[in-house]
C-alpha cells in the first residue's frame, strides 16, 4: 500500500491528549486472544486500514507476533502507539525492569508508548512498588507514558498518596451493559483517560439487544459501530479486538457521524451493572 493510501486510511479524528502531554488515538485494536501467528498476520492488516493504537500484554502471549506485524507493515514506528502490560508475577522493582526489557525485545522496539500494570493484585501488595519503578523507567526513556489497568479509585488514590503521581490512563472492562459511571467520574476529576477493554461486551449478549439493532438499522450502521460510537461520544477510548479484516475496517469507521442525544440516552439505559468477565479488582489475582 502506498504512503498516500496509508495516510488516507487513518481516521481524521483528534487524539486524546494525556495529562503528561502525550497523545493517544481515540480508538485502538485489542489483540487478546490472538496468538503470535495470528498477530503477525493481522497487525499489518489493521495498520494498513488506519489503526495506529495496538494493545498487547505479556500475558496475551503475542508480543513477538505483534512486533513482527508492526515491522512487516512498513509503517514508521513513531507513527504507531504501542501499549503493553506488566504481569502480576513481575510486580516489584528489578523484576519490572526485566519484564519490560523482555517485552521490548519481543516487540522489537526500544520503547513503548504506554506501559500498564495489568491488575493491582492487592493481596500481593506490590503495585505501588511497581509503579515507582515504572516512573523511573519512563524517566529513562524506555516508556513514554505510564498507566494502569483494572484499578479502583482506592488503588489510584494510594498511588498518588505514596508516589505523588496518578496514571494517565486506567484501562477497564466497560461496555453499554457495564458502564462504570462512578469510576469514569473519578477519572474525569483526576484527568485520567478511561480506556475500555471488551468494549463490545465480550461474553455478553449486548450486541444482540433490540434497541441497538433498531438504532443501527435507522442510521445504516452495525450494532458494533453504534456501541463504539457511544464510547467515542462518551469520551471513552475503546480497543475492540477483531480477527476479521472487514470488521476491523467497520470498527474504525465511527468518526464521521454521530448518535443523537436520544440514541445516547437509550444506550445509557442499557446499563445493568453486570460484568461480562466477573473479575473483581479487589480479589482477582492475575499472575
Amino acid at each position: 500500500m502506498s504512503d498516500k493510501k496509508l495516510e488516507d486510511a487513518v481516521p481524521d479524528a483528534p487524539p486524546h491528549v494525556l495529562r503528561d502531554g502525550n497523545k493517544i488515538p481515540q480508538l485502538g485494536l485489542g489483540t487478546y486472544p490472538m496468538d503470535d501467528a495470528e498477530a503477525e498476520a493481522l497487525i499489518p492488516e489493521a495498520l494498513w486500514r488506519g489503526y495506529r493504537l495496538i494493545d498487547t500484554a505479556v500475558n496475551y502471549g503475542n508480543e513477538l507476533g505483534v512486533g513482527r506485524g508492526v515491522k512487516a507493515s512498513g509503517i514508521n514506528r513513531d507513527d504507531i502507539f504501542l501499549t503493553t502490560k506488566l504481569p502480576g508475577r513481575h510486580h516489584g522493582t528489578d523484576s519490572v525492569r526485566r519484564s519490560l526489557e523482555g517485552s521490548l525485545e519481543r516487540l522489537g522496539t526500544d520503547y513503548v508508548d504506554l506501559y500498564l500494570i495489568h491488575w493491582p493484585n492487592p493481596s500481593v501488595d506490590r503495585y505501588v512498588e511497581s509503579w515507582r519503578t515504572m516512573i523511573e523507567l519512563r524517566d529513562q526513556g524506555l516508556i513514554k507514558s505510564i498507566g494502569v489497568s483494572n484499578f479502583l479509585p482506592e488503588h489510584l488514590l494510594r498511588l498518588e498518596k505514596e508516589t505523588d503521581e496518578m496514571p494517565v490512563i486506567n484501562q477497564v472492562e466497560l461496555n453499554p451493559q457495564y458502564q462504570q459511571e462512578l469510576l469514569r467520574e473519578f477519572h474525569a476529576e483526576h484527568k485520567i483517560v478511561t480506556e475500555a477493554w471488551s468494549p463490545l461486551g465480550r461474553k455478553t449478549d449486548i450486541l444482540q439487544h433490540e434497541w441497538l439493532s433498531e438504532i443501527a438499522r435507522s442510521i445504516g450502521r452495525t450494532p458494533a459501530q453504534v456501541i463504539l460510537r457511544w464510547h467515542i461520544q462518551s469520551n471513552i477510548l475503546p480497543i475492540p479486538k477483531s480477527s476479521d479484516v472487514t470488521r476491523m475496517a467497520e470498527n474504525l469507521d465511527v468518526f464521521d457521524w454521530d448518535l443523537s442525544d436520544d440514541q445516547m440516552r437509550r444506550i445509557k439505559m442499557l446499563h445493568t451493572g453486570l460484568s461480562g468477565s466477573g473479575f473483581d479488582p479487589l480479589e482477582h489475582e492475575e499472575m
